[in-house]
């Protein structure tokens, strides 16, 4: 171990999904990771850094080549106190334990041990090998069961031989691991040695601080995004000459609400970008079926977030919204369904029929030309859609594994993800909280926000309870 911060190496056989454990460890997606096995031939250092300063290094390292030789010697050295640091003094100008002596190296210099195993295969007597060599380095030792499939016929043998010889054992999907079950990883190394307590504790401690701020950075970006699409306007002018013919006027109706709808989709797609390299997501795949993918107009997306016609009804009714007559442009089906508030007095009952605007068209005339202007958004309903939408790609973002590139997403017997319920997480709101969202939705389309603190608030809880809690079934979406 390093006199500053805490080392640690990943061990275990070539593909046993080492290096998928060090790219969720680091939030590193950019580390290498390939599926054919002995592709690490040496071994690689991959610090965490966290305002400019290294708080904890995992170092991937290459598979054993010979342990048999290497535990033989071990037995013939066992005078000797630090039998790491013997081995590589005695073979490194050995070309046949190249690879072992690079193995070894870190832990000859004091790095603590995690060893990975596959618990979905046979124990080998190659892998009682390497764990009682492994108990013999005398370092501080942690044994991960990566098990990537559903078969667990052999995880409590594992369990038995890892645990005579392992400080520590514990089960971890570095495909599917969420921050909450790396920090209890984290937390479960301060247990393998006391010695370690401080160091990792601050560690720990690094990681959490700066999960806060990335989390209060993400909270921005949704706010400013909704900010943005609430007060969101296309306008075109256009001289009379080409408006001659009715079928002149309605091309330009059309080609603005288009920019209007495409609008609002690009400001989600910036605020999701924003949100990925807030998380640290250079690789990022999207399941077909997934509702992140749908279009956000769509009446599939209407249908599955935002509130119930019900939760409207009784949230227009309390804070009331902009009134206005409007134009539909829920063209080409995307149309929204639950029902619109046109006003305090009359937005219970209109909430409850239902109403499809999305924004209004105004047409100004001036001479000579006539100006096209769409938006801002009216419906009640939509910005409760894009806050859900939101939440859920940053629920992804914030529990979805960098090691994830390496899964078999084909595989018949790999571990499911959980399934979608349907709803987002607006629906699941006290009366008041969508009240308060609701008054500040309004308060933006007008520019001057109400409840924003409030609502500040209310998204940095839902964030942190995504990643403070178990999987939550929506961030995997």
């Amino acid at each position: 171990m390093s006199a500053k911060i805490p080392r640690l190496a990943i061990m275990g056989h070539p593909n046993a999904g080492k290096s998928s454990v060090v790219a969720t460890l680091t939030e590193n997606d950019l580390i290498a990771i390939d599926k054919r096995a002995g592709t690490t031939t040496e071994s690689n250092v991959y610090p965490v850094v966290i305002d400019g300063r290294a708080v904890i290094e995992f170092i991937d390292t290459p598979g054993f080549q010979n342990p048999n030789a290497i535990l033989e010697w071990f037995h013939a050295q066992s005078d000797k106190l630090e039998l790491p640091r013997a081995f590589v003094a005695a073979h490194c100008d050995d070309p046949l334990f190249a690879h072992d002596c690079a193995l070894l190296q870190p832990v000859a210099e004091g790095a603590a041990i995690i060893l990975v195993v596959d618990g979905s295969k046979r124990i080998k007597e190659k892998d009682r090998v390497e764990i009682e060599l492994l108990r013999l380095t005398g370092r501080p030792r942690m044994a991960i069961l990566n098990n990537l499939t559903q078969y667990d016929r052999y995880t409590s043998q594992w369990h038995d031989a890892l645990c005579k010889a392992f400080n520590s054992v514990r089960e971890f999907n570095a495909h599917r691991a969420t921050y909450a079950e790396r920090m209890k990883l984290l937390q479960a190394l301060k247990s393998i040695d006391q010695r370690w307590e401080p160091l990792v504790g601050e560690a720990i401690q690094a990681f959490a601080h700066d999960w806060n701020r990335r989390t209060d950075l993400a909270v921005e970006t949704i706010l400013d995004l909704l900010r943005d699409a609430l007060t969101f306007k296309v306008s075109r002018t256009v001289r009379n000459g080409r408006l001659v013919f009715e079928s002149g006027r309605e091309r330009i109706k059309q080609e603005v609400m288009t920019a209007f709808e495409d609008g609002l989709r690009d400001l989600e797609v910036q605020a999701q970008e924003q949100i990925r390299a807030n998380f640290r997501h250079h690789v990022w795949h999207m399941p077909p079926d997934s509702i992140l993918g749908k279009d956000l107009l769509s009446e599939e997306v209407n249908q599955a977030l935002g509130l119930s016609k019900r939760q409207l009804a009784l949230v227009g009714m309390a804070a009331g919204a902009a009134s206005g007559v409007t134009i539909d442009l829920s063209l080409a089906g995307h149309t929204f369904g639950a029902g619109a508030l046109f006003g305090a007095a009359t937005g219970g009952l209109i909430g409850l029929v239902g109403g499809k605007a999305l924004a209004k068209l105004n047409i100004e005339r001036a001479p000579g030309t006539q100006r096209f202007t769409v938006g801002p958004v009216h419906h009640p309903r939509f910005p409760f859609v894009l806050l859900d939408r939101i939440v859920l790609y940053s629920a992804r973002a914030m529990n979805w594994s960098h090691g994830r590139q390496a899964a078999e997403e084909d595989a018949p017997d790999k571990v499911p993800d959980k399934p979608i319920p349907r709803g987002g997480f607006t629906e699941a709101l006290t009366t008041q909280q969508q009240r308060d969202l609701a008054r500040f939705f309004n308060g933006a389309r007008k520019g001057k926000p109400e409840r924003e603190e409030e609502c500040r608030i209310l998204i940095k809880e839902i964030l942190h309870g995504l990643a403070l809690s178990e999987i939550d079934s929506r961030a995997d979406l």
